[in-house]
């Protein structure tokens, strides 16, 4: 088996910690993100202060000078999944009296914290108790039928919230669309399989809840969406890093489908190489999760009890967290299986099959779809010195890549130790990012599907310059936040990123409304064709591009098909 390094941040030190495919990527990916007095009052015409919604009445609050936006926070979509509930797929919501005042955002749902230790702003409410959503909608809404887009957010699907500031859905909603965002079950509350769970179950497995509880924020929406002006038959599913995962296996499972029209993954594709399932020698399907389940049972003590599951059940949500991060960390002397981490299982059931099977079998929910990646993805992950000499990285890649290395070096080449950082850096975005995205665009267009394909180029100003297009920064432009992260960051942002912000967030709300992002005034976006191989940059100059990154994309399509043929 070979061995990956992920260098990881704690808290301001640097850790060497050997993990697998899956594990890189989603800890990458959690590590990658940055941080990007409303008065009840009747709004005229359009939607009002009170709603009906599943589980009783709700009534938001208005946004802006005008009050022109209407946003509901915090709403329950179901039950706490808590006591008997933890570990189990999400339940109807209760019902409640009188009027639910949601003004403000639910708990975060139970995670390590990786966003806190990097200065992310989730706010201070964690809890099991976390299953809620949140909407913005224009207040005077005459149409009643506008596109709904969902947010799904990243985080490795072990940390994350739908609370951070460069996610807020109401400069998106001024531009004619009904914004979701939600939180869902992450890490070992999200994902954790035990041989008596999936006995208990009746279509015999476990782990996905996390997955699950996306499916049921779906069809929360096709239930009550309309009361906010929106339209169920036209939902817009859009996530970043985790999240982008996240819509590969909401395309993927049978479970969601008819749930959503379109779909947008930006910067994370379940079909990259060493992420999607073929290459991990049976990581994440569901038998080594239930005995990585067991292991982690025993770990808490329960695996003696007359009913471990109970026991598991009766455990403190602080227990369970703590004693998950010595899986997801090698923290606290125990050891498991590297690379066992926390994610969606191949169940048989959720997901019926690995995703890049479902992908190249054409099996998938077939949605129009944008997808893409940063042209810098790695570079706020990887520390400014990874390697002293050419020699010492050399042997790194050999390690990873056996006979590949060279031809890595030669196509990222690293001539002196100043190389070194920035060929490291270029590799991993190209293999974990870039390379998914076209490969996820061609199996969509191989099925008859529509797709576009896109490279994000702008660097964010000041002291972020120095890290080009980074993973994430792309957020603030799509949402038309840059206001936002202008307040908390303290970044001296141009018009030209106000420009680039209203192009990208103009794109996308096409796309939901219409399922094609071209409209007037923006340059035109081909639909992908793997003839002409087109995509778009969107940066500080928007333009169509060709043969994106061939030479280096095509190498790795070839370094992973070889590999598969060897499984």
């Amino acid at each position: 088996m070979e061995k990956y390094l992920f260098i990881s941040v704690r808290r301001g030190a640097l850790n060497k910690t050997p993990l697998y495919p899956y594990s890189l990527v989603m800890f990458i990916l959690a590590g990658l993100l940055l941080a990007n007095v409303a008065a009840f009052a009747q709004g005229g015409s359009g939607i009002p202060e009170t709603i009906a919604v599943e589980g009783g009445k709700i009534s938001g609050v208005l946004l802006g000078e005008n009050k022109d936006v209407r946003a509901f926070k915090g709403i329950p979509y179901a039950k706490p999944p808590v006591g008997p509930l933890r570990w189990k797929p999400p339940q109807p919501v209760d019902l409640w009296e009188g009027i639910r005042q949601c003004n403000e955002f639910g708990s975060v749902c139970m995670q390590p914290g990786i966003f806190k230790a990097m200065g992310f702003p989730l706010g201070d409410k964690f809890s099991e108790d976390c299953l809620s959503l949140n909407v913005w909608t224009a207040a005077k809404n005459e149409n009643a039928k506008l596109p709904v887009m969902m947010w799904i957010h990243g985080g490795g699907n072990v940390a994350g919230g739908s609370t951070l500031p460069v996610n807020d859905g109401e400069s998106l909603a001024r531009q004619g669309v009904v914004l979701v965002s939600f939180n869902y079950r992450l890490g070992i509350f999200g994902y954790f399989a035990h041989p008596m769970l999936s006995k208990e179950s009746p279509n015999n497995v476990s782990g996905n809840y996390g997955l699950l509880d996306i499916i049921a924020a779906l069809k929360w929406v096709q239930k009550n969406i309309q009361a906010f002006g929106g339209d169920p038959g036209n939902v817009t599913i859009f996530g970043q890093s985790a999240g982008a995962y996240n819509v590969c296996y909401l395309m993927a499972t049978p479970l969601a489908k008819g749930l959503f029209h379109r779909a947008i993954a930006q910067s994370g594709h379940a079909l990259a190489p060493l992420t999607n399932r073929h290459l991990r020698e049976g990581w994440y399907m569901l038998e080594p999760m239930e005995k990585q389940g067991e292991r982690l049972a025993k770990d808490l003590g329960c695996s003696d009890a007359a009913d471990p599951v109970a026991a598991l059940r009766a455990l403190s949500a602080e227990k369970v967290l703590v004693t998950s991060k010595a899986v997801m960390f090698g923290a606290g002397g125990v050891v498991y299986p590297p690379g066992n981490t926390f994610g969606p299982v191949v169940d048989g059931w959720v997901l019926p099959d690995d995703v890049l099977t479902i992908f190249e079998e054409g099996k998938q929910n077939l949605v129009p779809l944008i997808v893409g990646a940063a042209a810098d993805e790695a570079t706020i992950s990887i520390p400014q010195k990874v390697y002293d000499t050419v020699e010492a990285y050399r042997t790194m890649l050999n390690n990873i890549f056996g006979k590949y290395a060279d031809d890595i070096l030669a196509k990222y080449p690293a001539n002196g130790p100043n190389e070194i950082r920035k060929s490291f850096c270029d590799y991993v975005g190209d293999l974990l990012f870039v390379t998914g995205a076209r490969r996820f665009v061609r199996a969509m267009e191989k099925a008859g599907g529509k797709a576009y394909l896109y490279l994000f180029t702008m660097a964010w100003p000041g002291p972020m310059a120095a890290a080009g297009a980074h993973h994430g920064g792309d957020m603030v432009y799509i949402f038309d936040n840059i206001h936002i992260a202008k307040g908390i960051r303290k970044l001296p942002f141009d018009e030209k990123h106000q420009a680039l912000a209203r192009a990208m967030s103009g794109y996308w709300v096409q796309f939901a409304k219409t399922g094609n992002p071209n409209k007037e005034g923006l340059i035109e976006w081909p639909a992908y064709d793997s003839a002409k191989d087109q995509h778009i940059e969107l940066g500080e100059l928007i333009k169509v591009g060709q043969g994106l990154r061939k030479d280096k994309l095509d190498f790795w399509d070839k370094f992973d098909a070889e590999r598969r043929k060897k499984r």
